[in-house]
């Protein structure tokens, strides 16, 4: 027999029951009281007809409650979490029998805290409200699926101990902006409450008050048209990846701006633009937003696997000396070069800069090499909001 998200299966949390048919299932979670004890637990039960008789206990659960995967409910039922008729079932594989009723008690997750953990640091800046770091590439900003540990975050409570912020909740303690794991460079963490609310809400306006600056270098194929422009188009999750960000045109897609300014290009052995140097200001802060916008007007970042696949070809035309150093370089070739603030206890301006690390300035040597078509700005220079302004659409092509 075989089972599929049409087979109807009664569900009943709390008292309720419910018809399942496709993913329109989402059982609330309800306080339980187990042992005396108030946790946090989802209820459920599920009754087995007819024609499931014989079928393997985890298939017809994962049927009939499809937002928990199977091997979290083979987890589930070896841990003692199912019982039918008071008897605690432990066999994911027990062959069901029709008119039994299997109840469900799923804990609500709960994080776990992260340790300390003795990662180096490269700190910029601290004092007793923030410290600003470099983070180098290859680091997770925070706790996630994937990466229980080894994060900044376990860095830092070993660094700072306590004084971190704890609004950013157990996982992400001080936290107030994020960096891609292959993006190296600046970010500050809040050691108070205090702080965190002054800095959230200077991300919150993107500089749109005066009071923060992001900007950042990055290496891209080709070369864009205009010397400076800025691309305006919103971002959504991909529903063809949802592990990618894309731009769209949808109700709910979130307003993204990025103003870039060309600072060097390299041609290849045939005169033709081959990559640039760019510097770039971000005027909103959404996931992958830089290389997303790159990528949309056909200049994805270089060592980018996932919005710059279609362009590993290029690498061809590169000399040696650079096919060499791109191999070596392993990641999107993006550095968050430089970070400006008003610090939230003094309300004094700051401002940090983080040189290229070795492994995109050793690409850049390389494309160098090549030959340099043009240089338009010495690599510090500040570009003006008011002069990329000049060149705005909706999305530059």
């Amino acid at each position: 027999m075989s089972l599929h998200r049409d087979l109807g299966c009664s569900v009943v949390c709390w008292g309720k029951v419910h018809r399942f048919s496709g993913r329109d299932f989402r059982p609330a979670a309800a306080g339980f009281s187990k042992a005396g004890a108030m946790t946090d637990l989802q209820s459920l039960t599920v009754h087995v007809s007819e024609d499931q008789a014989g079928a393997r206990l985890d298939r017809i659960l994962a049927a009939c409650i499809v937002d928990l995967s199977r091997s979290r409910l083979q987890a589930l039922i070896k841990s003692g979490a199912v019982t039918v008729e008071g008897r605690t079932i432990c066999d994911p594989g027990l062959r069901v029998k029709p008119g039994e009723t299997y109840r469900i008690d799923v804990p609500e997750p709960t994080p776990a805290m992260p340790e300390p953990e003795a990662i180096p640091l490269k700190v910029v800046f601290e004092d007793d409200q923030i410290i600003v770091v470099d983070k180098p590439a290859g680091l997770v900003v925070h706790p996630a699926a994937g990466h229980a540990s080894g994060t900044l975050v376990n860095a830092l409570i070993a660094h700072c101990g306590d004084s971190l912020s704890g609004i950013g909740g157990v996982r992400r303690p001080g936290i107030v902006h994020r960096l891609d794991k292959d993006t190296s460079g600046l970010l500050v963490v809040a050691k108070t409450d205090a702080a965190h609310q002054d800095l959230s809400e200077q991300f919150r306006q993107h500089g749109a008050d005066g009071r923060l600056e992001r900007r950042y270098q990055a290496l891209v194929w080709g070369c864009p048209i205009r010397p400076r422009g800025v691309v305006d188009a919103p971002l959504h999750r991909s529903r063809a990846n949802r592990t990618k960000i894309a731009v769209s045109e949808s109700g709910d897609a979130r307003h993204a701006i990025t103003h870039f300014e060309v600072i060097e290009t390299f041609k290849d052995a045939k005169g033709q633009p081959l990559a640039s140097l760019l510097e770039l200001v971000l005027e909103t802060g959404r996931t992958h937003q830089i290389r997303v916008h790159m990528a949309h007007i056909g200049h994805p970042v270089l060592g980018d696997k996932t919005y710059g696949a279609g362009f590993v070809t290029r690498a061809a035309r590169l000399g040696a000396d650079a096919r060499s150093a791109l191999e070596h370089l392993d990641r999107q070739a993006l550095h968050a070069a430089h970070l400006a603030i008003t610090h939230p206890l003094t309300q004094r301006p700051l401002a940090f800069h983080s040189d290229l690390p070795s492994d995109i300035a050793g690409v850049l040597e390389a494309l160098r090499g090549v030959g340099v078509a043009n240089t338009l700005n010495d690599i510090n220079k500040k570009p003006t909001r008011r002069r990329a302004a000049t060149d705005r659409s909706k999305s530059l092509r």
